[in-house]
């Protein structure tokens, strides 16, 4: 929304400019970046058509107006928009008629015309149709065909008296067509009918006296052509006046003067007639263009001798000038059109390319994610599948664990059964026969009497070093909670064998293993199983030492070797040492792994004991 009012702004501040014929460059350059800021195409087709119009009416740069007219025309061919395509083409056309390809004017004229006429009678097209008929009219005069001139002026004559509102000036300027058609055609009766029919609005000629002066001279200089002189010169320098007094010595007075010094070389006065053509022909040196061709002519005829042929000879140059320039021009204009298409073709060439590589990078990112997916979901199928493994190897040591704890609760019952049996069946019985004895001998007071019971005391010391006995072994057996550790045991002895590794094994008997979690007894088995594992795969080692020691409630596991070492720095990505992490993780504690080359490898791992 913000675009399209910018757009408004500018358009109407250049339509502003071109009634003042002022250059305003800058607004075109917003324009201009106005158009990489847009995506609505018929936004962009408008403004092309704008900067066009400001190029052509405001400057001479005529390439350009064309340029930006084509780019307008191949979008509004592009949205069917038949209304802007003709104000486009009309534009094309009047370029065409300016630098003299009358043809193609009449082409691009005529192709307008055809995309009015199915639009209906607006007040607009009525008068896009003026225009176009005006400029075919022209186009037809310059060609000298001047009844189609006539004709066409005729049609525009005829459209501009239906329009709306006050006309009267562009009603004036077709009746002035007309007449210089006509006076071009020598048909000065007819010619001059019009000319009169605007000089004899004074209204109209108070208020528009550049009009005024121009349809004055042409009046003139008709009466002129069919030899009614009487009111010459004073009817030329009444326009040449008027043209002075609203421009100084402007575009309009070179016409009026050359015609003022054609009057005097016929009439003979040299003098003159050379001082009015100079004069013409300093003004037209300003624009270079046709009427300093004619200013030069003119010269030509009126001076003699080396100045007549000099002013021939400049006459010659400068319209050979002209025409290559309107060759270079019109060749510009059909590279233009060349070239715009050209740019079309390679813009649908880049078009499909970048759609290709779109659909190719669609196809690629795609494939990518689904190979990503699959690789991913067989990632994850492989850690299920260690997670169940890790499960099942769990359960087979809890299992395991389950199986030597029923062993030792089985060796303990059978250790209670033969404590049982050997306090029942030796030292009760032992005592029993003591006992009998000492009664025996308490109502002897005789030395052999003393002698015997002294033994008997004897017996009952040594009986009480057996119950000592039984009960430091009834100690040691169920308190050091040794169900645990014998696991581990039997796991170091088996893996020793196997790996011809010498052992020790030391564990604290402050810690009680009946207080430790299963999960965490589970971890402790499978490190150390993980870490016989890495000695025995990398270490070379001969001997291994593993210790269980209680710290501030802290359960401190130690696996020293006698191995190769290694760098820890490196081997940390290894899978054995990552497992490692991963259980101490998930029991709350911490390792550490120190190691030196050719000196051995400690493993320091501690968990809480709750």
């Amino acid at each position: 929304m913000k675009l399209k009012v910018f757009y408004i702004v500018v358009c109407f501040s250049l339509n502003y400019s071109f009634s003042q014929e002022s250059y305003n460059l800058k607004k075109i350059d917003s324009l201009k970046q106005f158009i990489l800021n847009i995506q609505d195409s018929t936004l962009v087709g408008k403004t092309n058509y704008t900067i066009a119009e400001y190029y052509r009416k405001a400057t001479p740069l005529t390439d350009s107006a064309f340029y930006y007219y084509h780019k307008a025309e191949k979008i509004f061919k592009k949205l069917n928009s038949k209304y802007e395509l003709a104000l486009t083409l009309y534009g094309i056309a009047v370029i065409q008629k300016n630098e003299k390809d009358f043809i193609g004017s009449e082409v691009s004229s005529v192709e307008a015309l055809s995309l009015l006429e199915p639009l209906g009678e607006t007040n607009e097209i009525i008068g896009s149709k003026a225009f176009i008929y005006n400029n075919l009219g022209i186009v037809f005069k310059e060609l000298e065909q001047y009844d189609e001139s006539v004709k066409y002026h005729t049609k525009a004559l005829k459209l501009k008296e239906r329009l709306k509102g006050d006309n009267k000036e562009t009603i004036n300027i077709s009746k002035n067509n007309i007449g210089n058609t006509y006076k071009n055609a020598k048909q000065y009766g007819l010619a001059i009918e019009y000319y009169n029919q605007i000089l004899g609005d004074e209204d109209f000629i108070k208020k528009n006296q550049s009009m005024y002066a121009l349809v004055l001279d042409n009046y003139a200089h008709t009466l002129y052509l069919s030899n009614k002189h009487k009111q010459l010169p004073d009817l030329y320098f009444k326009a040449l006046r008027i043209s002075d007094s609203i421009e100084f010595k402007g575009y309009n007075s070179i016409i009026i003067n050359q015609h003022i010094a054609e009057y005097y070389n016929d009439k003979g006065n040299k003098d003159l007639a050379k001082y009015y053509a100079y004069v013409a022909k300093n003004i037209s040196e300003k624009y270079h263009n046709d009427d300093l061709l004619k200013s030069l002519l003119l010269l030509s005829k009126i001076e003699e001798g080396d100045m007549a042929a000099k002013h021939l000879k400049a006459y010659i140059h400068l319209s050979d000038s002209l025409q290559k320039n309107e060759r270079t021009i019109r060749n510009k204009f059909a590279r233009i059109r060349f070239e715009t298409s050209q740019i079309e073709q390679e813009n649908l060439q880049i078009a499909k390319e970048r759609l290709w590589l779109l659909v190719i990078s669609i196809v690629i990112i795609i494939a990518s994610f689904l190979l990503y997916l699959v690789i991913n979901q067989r990632n994850k199928n492989k850690e299920l599948q260690f997670i169940q493994q890790q499960q099942e190897t769990n359960e087979e040591i809890y299992n395991l664990m389950l199986s030597q704890n029923e062993k030792v609760e089985e060796a303990r019952t059978l250790e209670k059964k033969r404590i049982s049996e050997e306090l029942h069946d030796g030292v009760l019985g032992r005592l029993f026969g003591t006992r009998l004895s000492l009664d025996s001998l308490n109502m002897s007071s005789t030395m052999e009497a003393i002698k015997t019971r002294e033994q008997y005391i004897i017996e009952l010391k040594t009986i009480e070093e057996d119950i000592r006995k039984v009960s430091h072994e009834l100690n040691t057996d169920f308190v050091s909670g040794s169900g645990f550790i014998d696991i581990i045991r039997t796991l170091v002895e088996t893996q020793s064998t196997v790996y011809n590794l010498i052992y020790t094994l030391e564990h604290d008997d402050l810690i009680n293993w009946d207080e430790v979690s299963n999960k965490k007894k589970i971890h402790i088995y499978r490190i150390i199983q993980e870490s016989l594992h890495n000695i025995y795969k990398h270490a070379q080692a001969t001997k291994v030492s593993i210790s269980f020691k209680l710290k501030n409630n802290v359960i401190w596991l130690t696996l020293i070797d006698n191995g190769a070492g290694f760098d820890v720095s490196k081997a940390k990505s290894g899978i054995g040492l990552k497992n490692m992490n991963s259980r101490i993780k998930e029991i709350s504690g911490e390792i550490n792994i120190t190691s030196e080359k050719d000196t051995g490898t400690t493993v320091t791992i501690q968990v809480p004991l709750t």
